[in-house]
């Protein structure tokens, strides 16, 4: 992409409303525009990096045996009231009527609407179990939105509902999400804790929420420090006993504060291993047995001739919060530092001299190469100062930077700066090109 022809309408001054880095810098950066308080359009730059995190969330939750749909964003009042939650979810429920006076409303989530449809079609326990999910965007109207996307009013979010034909069984889907959710959030360059967890109004005695540590949380979160030193399962064959996996995470103490236990945490955890922080939260899984199949009579014939309330779970990532929690957990004071999984472009050409035959020959030239290596370059070919450039590019947050300019090119280079690390050298335009291509190898 050319960025002359590209929408990136930057801020020069951060808004007075925005108290977070990442606020700041999707603002400042142009990812997104503000209409009213915690509601935003997405806008290229942002919606790209959110697209990428949906891909990686789709990808993990496939290979972990769930099936994609879509459900609608309103949904009927009714099912709501033969749950129980209608009138308990609270005022973050936009409730509506339609033109007829039927009671609608702007869905928070969809365990009521996936249940319903589960039976409409599902008879036999030889249909279990079930794993379904969409990526589809919520309402919940806070009390005081803030913070930018990461509590927004409306959201993108990937839900995935679990149905099986008793407890045990429930549990071993619970796992394949658990185990789904260590590599999703790895393959975002993020360190995501499972932590025990409130269930809230979603109901279960089973929950872990995934936190990123940063000083910005919301909330405060107690951990056993040795749980900030695991990597990720990675492949891992999905039909196996996820068991151990899970226990490695959940033997140690790690809890949110509506769960933390000051006693239990002084007397399990070293005082050297005792790591006490805000969190924030980008995931939340539940076992909640048969909360709504019961109520809503969604039964299946069981192995014994006997019918069954299906056993139940519901497991969230908050996509369009990612964005937001990724740049918390990564940037720096000029801007944004995009892992290579997520960023908007894979590296940032800049043009010093636009309109110079050799540099435009050059960016040209890199411009083709990257973009036939997938690596999806924006080209900065406007003619602006060269600080001007540095300071745009450094922050949008691109991975790499090939800096062209007439003084390099008569020595046949070009300066090449990986935007983590702030290093800099001095390559050939071919070496450049082949050092970035590097780079992405292996990154899916």
């Amino acid at each position: 992409m050319r960025l002359s022809r590209y929408f990136l309408p930057l801020l020069k001054e951060t808004p007075a409303s925005a108290e977070i880095a990442s606020h700041r810098f999707m603002l400042r950066a142009g990812m997104v525009k503000q209409h009213s308080a915690g509601i935003y359009s997405w806008l290229p730059l942002g919606l790209k990096v959110m697209n990428k995190i949906a891909d990686i969330v789709r990808e993990e939750q496939e290979r972990a045996g769930a099936v994609e749909m879509l459900m609608p964003t309103i949904q009927p009042a009714e099912l709501w009231r033969e749950s129980g939650r209608y009138d308990d979810y609270g005022k973050e429920m936009l409730r509506i009527e339609d033109r007829s006076g039927r009671a609608l409303l702007y869905g928070p989530t969809n365990e009521e609407m996936l249940t319903d449809i589960f039976r409409t079609f599902v008879r036999s326990y030889k249909d279990l179990p079930q794993l379904l999910y969409h990526i589809q965007w919520k309402f919940r109207d806070e009390v005081r939105p803030r913070f930018g996307v990461m509590r927004g009013r409306e959201f993108l979010m990937k839900d995935s509902y679990s149905f099986d034909i008793d407890m045990d069984a429930a549990v071993i889907s619970y796992n394949k999400m658990f185990v789904a959710y260590l590599n999703t959030f790895a393959r975002l360059g993020l360190q995501a804790v499972p932590m025990r967890a409130d269930t809230g109004p979603i109901g279960g005695d089973l929950s872990h929420e995934f936190l990123i540590l940063a000083d910005t949380g919301e909330s405060e979160v107690f951990c056993h420090a040795d749980l900030l030193e695991l990597d990720a399962p990675g492949a891992v064959d999905f039909g196996a006993d996820l068991q151990a996996i899970v226990n490695e995470r959940t033997a140690l103490y790690a809890r949110t504060e509506e769960m933390h236990d000051a006693e239990i945490f002084a007397k399990d955890v070293p005082k050297d291993k005792q790591v006490s922080a805000r969190g924030i939260e980008v995931g939340h899984i539940f076992c909640f047995g048969d909360k709504y199949s019961k109520p809503m009579g969604a039964k299946v014939m069981g192995p014994d001739g006997k019918e069954h309330f299906a056993q139940m779970g519901s497991y969230g990532i908050g996509v369009s919060r990612l964005v937001g929690g990724i740049i918390e957990a990564s940037h720096d004071e000029a801007g944004i530092i995009w892992p290579l999984s997520v960023a908007p472009f894979g590296a940032g050409i800049l043009n010093l001299r636009a309109g110079d035959d050799d540099t435009d020959k050059a960016c040209e030239d890199i411009y083709a190469k990257l973009g036939a290596a997938g690596i999806d370059p924006l080209y900065d070919d406007k003619a602006d100062r060269g600080g001007v450039k540095f300071s745009r590019m450094d922050l949008i947050g691109l991975p790499f930077q090939i800096i062209v300019g007439p003084r390099g090119l008569k020595d046949g280079i070009v300066e090449v700066k990986t935007r983590k690390t702030g290093e800099r050298q001095n390559l050939t335009p071919s070496e450049a090109v082949n050092f970035i291509v590097q780079q992405f190898k292996g990154i899916s």
